[in-house]
């Protein structure tokens, strides 16, 4: 089984949609996920995730289902650099996380302060189970930090969603710390991580990601990829973000 995950266009959050870039980057993948179509597609309850999705899904005369847990990985922690006013748990300083050892284990992650304060795990939970549950649909039952295959398959699943999120399911599929991915990964809109079943003994398989964050189909059509998710790569840049 393959899974497709998907990042929305360049936003506007404004308006939960697109900027005029996002839409022509939403074109461009449209030519890329109608020369493959896929089994099922899924698609997050936001605007800008399902704006991304529409000219697939009408081009290929297709409709997705929309799963809650999809939408952005929505939290409210004490930042150590901002601790007057609540911040998303997953945008950290490298400076106040970096060197934090429970950060760089999945198992402990959860258990730093900040995380407990914002009752992190409650959404992190919710976001995971979904997920579960989702494979078992599919023939996937997860069973320690493998997966029991009940049902074996070859289907291609798009999921349409965001980079927080996305990154929340690579922790479950892989089993890493959301930490590692949130700060050390870059997932540009659009872009599409490719994650799939491997299952070298009948009856066991695990996730094995071959592509992540492939922006191609923008490059095969000479369209820059944006720069959300994504913070200044020397300082003093013009035009890159530092928060």
């Amino acid at each position: 089984m393959k899974l497709l995950i998907v990042r929305h266009g360049d936003p506007d959050y404004s308006i939960d949609s697109l900027t005029e870039k996002g839409w022509r980057e939403a074109h461009y993948l449209a030519d890329r996920l109608t020369k493959t179509p896929a089994d099922f597609y899924y698609c997050s309850p936001l605007g800008r995730a399902q704006d991304t999705a529409r000219e697939t899904m009408e081009r290929l005369h297709r409709s997705y289902e929309v799963l809650p847990w999809l939408r952005e990985f929505q939290t409210a922690i004490h930042r150590p650099d901002v601790p007057d006013r609540l911040m998303n748990c997953w945008d950290w300083l490298p400076g106040d996380w970096a060197e934090v050892p429970e950060f760089h284990r999945q198992a402990d992650w959860l258990t730093h302060p900040a995380m407990e304060e914002g009752n992190v795990r409650r959404e992190y939970d919710w976001v995971i189970s979904g997920l579960d549950e989702l494979l078992l649909r599919h023939g996937y039952r997860r069973e320690g930090n493998l997966y029991k295959v009940e049902q074996g398959n070859n289907d291609a699943i798009v999921l349409f969603c965001h980079f927080g999120v996305e990154s929340v399911l690579l922790s479950r599929l892989i089993n890493l710390p959301p930490m590692l991915i949130w700060h050390g990964m870059a997932a540009a809109p659009t872009s599409v991580t490719t994650v799939v079943t491997e299952e070298r003994r009948e009856g066991t398989a695990y996730f094995r990601m071959t592509a992540f964050g492939d922006t191609s189909h923008l490059y095969a059509n000479g369209e820059p990829p944006a720069f959300a998710a994504r913070f200044v790569e020397k300082w003093g840049n013009p035009g890159e973000r530092v928060d």
